[in-house]
Order: structure tokens, then sequence, then C-alpha cells
């Protein structure tokens, strides 16, 4: 449907979840690269505000501004994956989304000095107020249950973003009650919603779009680091200093994208509840991705002495995110597939070693990055052992 030429007006229809061939669009790869822009924006604040040793309230800040261009792409994808119909007035709401997106980026500095949300509140009500549109567009060509759904997904979106100018009209302390209960709110919508009627998502599509996503934001990662360590040497004349930290950090973007990829994992998403989970839980490895790069920032800022924070808080920085990127991959992946207790602990204990390279000082970074890529090693020779172990006991099993 993608690659005809799009059409001024079509019904806004379910697509078959067995469709053949689904890939994302060239449309969503767009999209993907614009709301990384909000993310490339919030980790330079992160990042800025660690080293400023104000690590608390930045990472509440970063928190609150993450979830909002998360969950606002989130949604779009899963309702791309089941209805993108590709026609004018699809990719037109589309943009306006985007849109809201480059919105929201302008107003991340400044929720992050000042409070003062009123930015990020009006880029999250363009998106969500276009998504919503995209509901009703869905339920006006649906009937019965699927009509109720999409009215759902509709009101739920609308009625939440009431509840969203609490960050705007509220005095600060109240503020992150408001966070916490709207963060449930959202959550909430997807459930309720489809508790009659499920949408028509396909897997394949699904598991590419994070998948991509997920490619994008550890390249942001590396673009981050790299401007990071080209600022450290071209200013301070730091290389000796600075190459450990990019030597490791670039260990442990190359090894989170091995972890990520070691298999596909559109198969184990067969129900909603399976890919509720799995979805929700991608929140924690797109933003401890995302804050690796917010990290290593941070080590080459303390690395060339201009941090007000201590070496273990600048290494700690890097590796609590690593090591979250870790379990969470294991969490939603790799447990899937893993076979015995070997294959399943190389994660686990590997975020645990992550940890413990903390307290090795200036070289913590490096070893962090050497810790990831003996994961990959050692997790590639076990997977390797026992598919030869399992086609050594097929070929010695009797015929007939």
């Amino acid at each position: 449907m993608t690659s005809e030429i799009p059409r001024p007006l079509r019904p806004l229809v379910a697509r078959g979840r067995d469709e053949p061939h689904r890939v994302a669009s060239p449309l969503e790869l767009f999209f993907d690269l614009c709301f990384v822009v909000a993310i490339a924006q919030a980790g330079v604040q992160l990042a800025h505000a660690v080293a400023e040793g104000h690590a608390g309230q930045g990472v509440l800040s970063y928190a609150m501004q993450f979830f909002a261009i998360w969950w606002a792409w989130m949604n779009f994808s899963w309702f791309a994956s089941a209805y993108d119909n590709d026609d004018v007035l699809y990719r037109v709401v589309t943009l306006v989304q985007i849109s809201g997106v480059l919105v929201l980026a302008a107003g991340v500095s400044r929720a992050f000095e000042h409070h003062d949300y009123l930015m990020v509140w009006l880029g999250y009500v363009i998106m969500r107020v276009a998504m919503a549109t995209q509901w009703l567009r869905a339920a006006r060509a649906a009937n019965g249950p699927e009509r109720t759904m999409a009215l759902r997904y509709a009101g739920g979106v609308l009625l939440c973003m009431v509840g969203w100018t609490g960050l705007v009209v509220l005095p600060e302390p109240a503020r992150g009650w408001v966070f916490l209960v709207m963060v449930i709110a959202e959550l909430s919508v997807p459930r309720y919603a489809e508790k009659d009627f499920p949408t028509p998502w396909h897997p394949h599509h699904i598991s590419e779009r994070y998948g991509l996503f997920t490619i994008i934001v550890l390249g942001e990662t590396i673009a981050a680091a790299t401007v990071a360590v080209k600022s450290g040497v071209d200013e301070h004349d730091a290389l000796g200093e600075l190459l450990p930290i990019a030597a490791g950090g670039l260990l442990i973007v190359f090894a989170a994208w091995w972890i990520y990829f070691v298999v596909p994992i559109h198969g184990h998403l067969r129900s909603n509840r399976q890919a509720f989970l799995w979805g929700y839980g991608h929140y924690l490895i797109f933003a401890s991705a995302a804050t690796i790069g917010a990290g290593l920032e941070v080590a080459v800022t303390e690395a060339i002495g201009k941090a007000h924070i201590s070496t273990l808080a600048a290494s700690a920085a890097v590796t609590l995110p690593t090591a979250l990127y870790l379990l969470s991959v294991w969490a939603l992946h790799a447990r899937h597939y893993k076979v015995g207790a070997a294959q399943q602990l190389v994660l686990p204990v590997s975020a645990l070693l992550v940890i413990c390279c903390t307290f090795l000082g200036s070289w913590a970074v490096l070893a962090a990055g050497l810790v990831s890529a003996l994961t990959v090693a050692v997790g590639t020779t076990l997977t390797a052992l026992t598919a030869g172990a399992e086609s050594k006991a097929e070929a010695t099993v009797p015929v007939g």
C-alpha cells in the first residue's frame, strides 16, 4: 500500500495482521529521526545537570520528558502498524505530530533549567491531539467493537491531555504527583480501549519499528560521545585522558547493538498481553541507551576537569545505564530464547560486573566496555556450543 502514489483520502481501515513483506515506511523512518532530535536535547540537558552535581533533579526531569517523547512515539507506531493507509490526510496528520515533538524539543532546556513546562506541554498537546484525530478517523470507518475501541482510544488520549495541564497550572511541588498519576492514566488507556477488541498490529512490523528506533538511539549516543571527545581534544588537548573513555564507550554501544539483535523477537509477540509488556518495557531500553550517551559526555567533562562531581560519580553515569540496558534487554528479549542456566545468567552477571567497574577510577568506562565485549563473546560461544550439542544429539537419534 505504501508504495503507491498516495490518494487524497481513503477510509482508515485495519490492515491484515498476517500481511506479507510488511516493513517500515519512509514516513515512519522520518518520524523516528525527528523524534531523536528531542531525545538528543534531553540528553544534553541531563549531561549538564549531572556534571553540575544535580543528578537527582536531572534524572527526574529527564524521565518526565523522555516519557512524553517515548509515549507519543509508541502510540503512533502501534497505530500505524494497524491502520496506516498512507493517504494524504494520514501523512499530513503525521507531519503535525512531528511538528509537535520539535516544539517539545525546543522547550526541553527551559524545563530542565527553569522548570517551565509550557513548551513541552504544548508540543505534547500537538502530538496527542493529532493522534486522537487519527483514532477518530479509524472509528468513522469501523463498526461494532472495533469502533468502540477506536473511540475509547480517542477519548482516553484527549482526557489525559486535560490531566497533563497540571504540569503548567499547578505549583511546582505538585508536579511530580501529577506526572506519576498521568503516567498511570496514559498506560491504562490501551488496556481499557482494547479489552473487547484488539488492534490488528503486525508482529514483524512492530519488532522492526522498535529495532530501528533502538539503532537510531544508539547512533545518537555515539554522536553525542563523539562531539564530547572532539571538544575535549580540541579545547584541552586531553587525548590521553579521553582515549579510554572513547574506546570503552564504543565497545559498550557495539555490544548494546549486538545483544539486542541476536535473534528476531517478533515470534514472541503473539498476544496483546505479551506485546503490551514488551512495548512498555522498552521505555527502559530506549531511556538507558540514550542515557549512556549522556553519561559518556559527563565522563569526558570530568576527565578534562570541567565537572563538579567526582570520578566515581562520572563513572556511574556510564556504568549504571549500561547495566540497566543489559538487564532490560535480558528481561524483554534474551530470556525467551536462552537455553539453560549458563546462558540465562550471562546478561545479569555482566550487568553486575559493569556496576563493579564503577569503582575503577579513570579506567571505569574502558573496563565496562571490555566487560560488554566479553559478554557478547561468552554469549555467542555458549549459544554455538548449545546448538552444536543439539545437532550432534539429533544426528545420533536412530531412524526407524
